[in-house]
């Protein structure tokens, strides 16, 4: 139960944490379940956030957000609350210190009784989290689970190499044309993931007829660089994305481009999904629980659904 919480928590942030990977963190403790996640980059991983919301909860703390400080705080005042704790993380605790301090390190002295640890970390130089734990006499179990696994391919893939993602959004009866057809609060997050990415590819027909901007303007972020896939080169260039600043937009008959970048999202309909989803490593759905009078997307394809998140509407993740 504990694992399946934090992975439901994780999936919340999933891209949002680029070049980190999602990772939620669960903690039983006092009889009284928290559950968290890791948020952004930079920020403090996910197991320091839910001891902290835990150690809040039953003790009056300084409103802390850095990660230095909460470990700090920590490790000065936990007297052992947390001895009989359990925890479960869907990624191995961090052994190394950088932008934030050594989630190993921590609860190698807060000490709970019990760890799980969702999948090793794949990256080596990361690795050793759970023996330090084990030296410290905690009881440590490692699952490799395959939902842990598939929560942190894209991490994978992006620190290896580069992630690609064909983002969809459709009615609940497969129209993806129309106008928005998401929710207002999908059309946020969609702002939120273009904020991370390097790279957005869109196909010429999609801009010649929708005439987007394709920048983060909802949540104030930055604004990715525009691939416009055509044959064709000539565009009218009031057409507004190609009016954003601090990004540039390229138009071009093939995707070598696309080897400059690490996070890549592409956005388009029947024609380029259908050209490009052997290329793409996810597909991301956005199906609304709207119904259009509309032609319907046509496509043969087979997806690996690997989660499935009830929001206004639902965000269903392939590959």
């Amino acid at each position: 139960m504990l694992l399946k919480l934090a992975l439901q928590e994780a999936w919340k942030y999933q891209l949002l944490t680029y070049p980190n990977p999602a990772v939620g963190a669960s903690l039983i403790v006092n009889n009284k379940l928290f559950v968290s996640s890791h948020k952004k980059a930079g920020g403090p991983h996910a197991e320091v956030n839910v001891l902290w919301e835990a150690f809040r909860f039953f003790h009056k703390t300084p409103n802390l957000q850095s990660s230095h400080e909460i470990h700090e705080y920590l490790l000065k005042n936990h007297n052992g609350f947390f001895n009989n704790a359990e925890m479960a993380v869907t990624l191995e605790p961090c052994s190394h210190i950088g932008k934030t301090p050594s989630c190993a390190n921590l609860l190698k002295h807060l000490k709970p009784k019990k760890v799980t640890i969702g999948y090793k970390d794949p990256i080596k130089e990361h690795g050793g989290g759970a023996e330090i734990l084990k030296n410290a006499g905690i009881e440590v179990e490692i699952l490799n689970d395959k939902e842990c696994f598939d929560l942190i391919e894209p991490f994978i893939k992006w620190s290896k190499d580069r992630f690609i993602f064909f983002k969809l959004a459709q009615t609940l009866n497969g129209v993806v044309t129309g106008g928005y057809i998401s929710s207002e609060s999908l059309l946020n997050w969609v702002h939120q993931i273009r904020d991370k990415i390097d790279l957005l590819v869109i196909g010429g027909n999609t801009v010649r007829i929708d005439r987007p901007t394709l920048d983060s303007r909802r949540i104030k972020g930055k604004n990715p660089d525009i691939l416009i896939y055509s044959k064709h080169k000539n565009f009218d260039k009031t057409i507004p994305l190609f009016n954003v600043k601090g990004r540039r937009v390229f138009i071009e008959d093939n995707l070598e481009r696309i080897k400059d970048y690490k996070f890549i999202m592409i956005e388009g309909g029947e024609k380029l999904y259908n050209e490009l989803k052997n290329l793409v490593d996810w597909k991301v759905f956005i199906v609304s629980h709207k119904m259009n009078m509309m032609e319907n997307f046509k496509v043969d394809d087979e997806i690996e659904i690997l989660y499935v998140e009830k929001r206004d509407d639902l965000i269903m993740w392939g590959r």
